[in-house]
C-alpha cells in the first residue's frame, strides 16, 4: 500500500505532490499540464488544467503498480469535486466514515468535504483508470460564473454557498454517458495554442452542467431509476449504441442486435432507455441525422449523397425528420453553407 499525503493549495501542487511519491516528470504546453510516468509505482498519465474563474480540469489515464491511498487535507484546499470514471473505478470515504463508498464506471459523482477534515482516496493496483475531474473553488466560480446560484436545485445551491465548507455533501448518481462523449471530444481536441485551450474550457462547461442536470434529474425522481440489468450488461448495451455510432448505414434490426449481445430486446430497449433516454429505432434515427448534419458541415456531399451515406433509403422522410430535429431543411442548410461560401470567395 502507497499513501500519498495532499497537503496543496491547487490542483497543480496536488499533481506535484503524486510526482513526487510515483515518479515522473512534469510538461506543460499552452498552459495545459501532463505528468508522465513510468516507474515501479504508476505507468500512464495525469493531465491538468486550470481556468481564472475558479475551475480545473484534471485527469487520469494511468494505471497504479500498487495500492495507493491519496490522503486529501481538506484545511489546505476542499474544492467541490465533480468526477466521472470513464474506464476502472476508485473508492472514497470521509474522515470520520468507516466505510467506502465505490465511484463506479459512467457515475457522474460530486463531493466535497468539511473544512479541517480529510478526504481518502482508493486506487487499486493493476487496474486501468481514465476518470475526469472538474474541482471547484466555489467562491471565485460564484463571483465570476454563477453569480446568486440561482438555477442549481436546493442541495446544490446550498454546497456553492457553503463558503466556509461548514458541510459534507456527497451525491453518487445513476449512470450517464452524455458525460463519457464529452470527456471523448475534450480528449480529441486536435487545434493547438489558445484556440485548444478555449474549446477545452468550452467542454468543461458542458460536463459541468452535465453533472448538475443529473443531479437535477435524480433529485426529482427521489430515488434512483430501477433496473434489472447487470453492469456487464449495461456495458455491452453501450458498446451496441457505440458500434451504431461508429456505423449509421448500416441496417439494424432490434432482434439481431439483442441475439448479437445475447440479450433478450426487452433488456436491449431498457438499456437504451436508460443510457441513452431513447428507443433503438429512436437511438439510431438521432445519430443517423447527427452524422447527417456533421456531412452537411464537412463535405460538399448534396442531399441525395447524404441521404445514402447515413442509411436511409428516402429523401423525402430524410428531409421531414432532419427538419423536425433541426428546425431547418437540408436543402436551406446546405443553401446557408453555399452562400456564406460565396462570400468567402468574393
Amino acid at each position: 500500500m502507497t499513501t500519498i499525503n495532499i497537503t496543496a493549495k491547487d490542483t497543480k501542487g496536488t499533481v506535484e505532490q503524486i510526482r513526487e511519491v510515483i515518479g515522473g516528470t512534469i510538461t506543460e504546453r499552452w498552459g495545459e499540464y501532463i505528468l508522465n510516468v513510468d516507474s515501479e509505482f504508476a505507468k500512464g498519465t495525469i493531465t491538468f488544467l486550470t481556468f481564472s474563474w475558479g475551475g480545473s480540469s484534471l485527469q487520469y489515464d494511468i494505471t497504479f503498480l500498487d495500492d495507493v491511498t491519496l490522503v486529501k487535507d481538506a484545511s489546505e484546499f476542499n474544492p467541490i469535486l465533480f468526477n466521472y470514471t470513464v474506464e476502472g473505478h476508485s473508492y472514497h470515504r470521509f474522515e470520520l466514515e468507516n466505510k467506502k463508498r465505490k465511484l463506479d464506471q459512467y457515475q457522474s459523482v460530486i463531493i466535497t468535504s468539511k473544512d479541517g477534515g480529510y478526504n481518502y482516496m482508493y486506487l487499486q493496483k493493476n487496474i486501468k483508470l481514465k476518470i475526469h475531474q472538474i474541482q471547484i473553488n466555489r467562491v471565485k466560480f460564484l463571483k465570476k460564473r454563477l453569480n446568486d446560484a440561482s438555477l442549481l436545485n436546493k442541495r446544490l445551491y446550498e454546497v456553492f454557498h457553503d463558503q466556509q465548507h461548514e458541510n459534507v455533501f456527497a451525491y453518487f448518481g445513476t449512470y450517464n454517458l452524455k458525460l463519457a462523449n464529452l470527456v471523448k471530444q475534450y480528449n480529441k481536441i486536435k487545434q493547438k495554442g489558445m484556440i485548444r485551450i478555449l474549446i477545452k474550457e468550452g467542454i468543461v462547461y458542458q460536463i459541468l452542467s452535465e453533472h448538475m442536470l443529473q443531479h437535477n434529474k435524480d433529485v426529482k425522481r427521489k430515488r434512483k431509476p430501477e433496473t434489472t440489468l447487470t453492469k456487464k450488461e449495461i456495458s455491452l448495451i453501450r458498446k451496441t449504441g457505440q458500434k451504431i455510432l461508429n456505423n449509421v448505414a448500416e441496417e439494424y434490426n432490434v432482434e439481431e442486435l439483442a441475439n448479437e449481445i445475447g440479450l433478450t430486446q426487452a433488456k436491449l430497449q431498457e438499456g437504451f432507455k436508460l443510457l441513452f433516454s431513447r428507443t433503438v429505432i429512436e437511438y439510431i434515427r438521432h445519430v443517423r441525422l447527427e452524422k447527417a448534419r456533421d456531412l452537411m458541415n464537412s463535405t460538399d456531399y448534396n442531399i441525395s449523397q447524404i441521404v445514402y451515406s447515413i442509411g436511409f433509403s428516402s429523401r423525402s422522410y430524410f428531409s421531414k425528420i432532419f427538419k423536425r430535429k433541426y428546425g431547418i431543411s437540408p436543402s436551406e442548410f446546405l443553401k446557408n453553407k453555399q452562400e456564406i461560401s460565396a462570400v468567402k470567395i468574393a
